[in-house]
């Protein structure tokens, strides 16, 4: 059985407890400053608990002792010394982080790596899912044009003038509106702005808006540089919050404030569970001589699991990071040393008994493109 700290007892970390412990392969310890969220969880799933505070070293040296690997689905400030206790105590390293310099100081950490220990950050939805989609399709192109992402955590019920409401972690949205985006553009690459690049569409007869975020490419703009000529990560929202997020932002400097912005979002902004996940990964190029159009787009809806209402970017978020988790522990993934998400082979994940719940009603099955 494999032996498993995940840090932080929040709504992502209570799904990956409630989805390793339920495997029956993984005994699980979860660690947290809360002692109330560790007791919450505790009372709904098998797990041990511990109070711990993971800005110290100790506590988390002593904790990852005799662990074969760590998950942490804390806030993205955090990872860099997770990853480097993992490092000294010999286990592997999961993060769900979607911010780029962190993912820079594991991967720097990941460098020194020994034996089977692997780092993979980047482990959600995206970056996660997204990098993995596009790179699978990315392969079925004798030559590659533009790839466009566009994900959504949207509330299936939009009220107010936001038309959204909190779904995962408020530091990761903050990161997401107010940091440069990488992308790839004209065959350069390069840094474009946090919420410009609007664009609308229209997906089962609802209208929606993307724009341009922070950290969804993941380690992609590295990945396909020099074979494309656009490469772009956006975020979907309901039309009318780009403009309203603009304001707060940009108008009222609050980019400059983010504590400001975090209070303010957690006091007025309510969080739901009655969520749905939209992934939309679309890839043009050449293929056998033609120019081709591939687009794989898929709504996963939050679900009742054990009499309770899970949302739908629990689900994802928590799915992604399991899978590749029992990926590596059955020898999928490369042996040591850092794993990118474009590393995951689309046809194991999302056969994967975690990855699966990426399946939906809502996909368009693409898995079949000859090759």
């Amino acid at each position: 059985m494999q032996r498993i700290l995940l840090l932080g007892a929040g709504k992502i970390g209570r799904m990956v407890a409630h989805l390793l412990v339920d495997s029956g392969d993984y005994q699980v310890t979860i660690g947290d400053s809360d002692p109330a969220a560790l007791d919450r969880i505790a009372q709904r799933v098998d797990v041990r608990t511990r109070r711990l505070d993971a800005a110290d070293h100790a506590q988390l040296s002593e904790a990852l002792s005799g662990c074969d690997a760590v998950i942490s689905a804390l806030s993205f400030h955090f990872n860099p010394l997770v990853a480097q206790v993992a490092l000294e105590v010999g286990a592997s390293y999961f993060d769900l982080t979607e911010d780029v310099e962190t993912t820079r100081r594991v991967r720097e950490i990941a460098e020194r790596a020994r034996g089977r220990q692997i780092f993979m950050p980047q482990c959600g939805l995206a970056p996660g899912f997204i990098s993995i989609v596009s790179q699978h399709i990315a392969c079925a192109f004798d030559q590659l044009n533009t790839v466009w992402m566009r994900v959504g955590a949207l509330p299936q019920f939009p009220t107010g003038t936001l038309k959204y409401n909190l779904t995962w972690s408020t530091d990761g949205l903050i990161n997401e509106y107010c940091n440069p985006c990488e992308a790839i553009h004209s065959g350069r690459r390069m840094n474009v702005l946090p919420l410009e690049g609007l664009e609308h569409f229209s997906l089962d007869g609802i209208r929606y808006e993307a724009f341009n975020t922070s950290g969804g490419l993941g380690t992609l703009c590295e990945t396909f540089d020099g074979q494309v000529q656009e490469l772009n990560y956006k975020t979907i929202r309901y039309q009318g919050h780009r403009d309203a997020m603009q304001l707060l932002v940009n108008e009222l400097r609050l980019s400059e404030r983010r504590d400001v912005l975090k209070d303010i979002l957690e006091k007025a902004v309510p969080v739901t569970f009655q969520d749905v996940v939209i992934t939309f990964c679309t890839v043009t190029g050449v293929r056998r001589g033609q120019l081709v159009q591939i687009t794989d787009a898929r709504k996963i809806y939050h679900e009742m699991i054990d009499d309770e209402n899970w949302s739908a970017i629990q689900l994802t978020t928590a799915a992604g990071v399991c899978a590749v988790v029992d990926m590596h522990v059955s020898g999928e993934l490369p042996k040591t040393g850092f794993v990118r998400q474009e590393d995951v082979a689309f046809e194991r994940f999302i056969s994967n008994r975690f990855g699966c719940r990426f399946e939906s009603d809502a996909a368009t099955d693409f898995t079949r493109i000859e090759k």
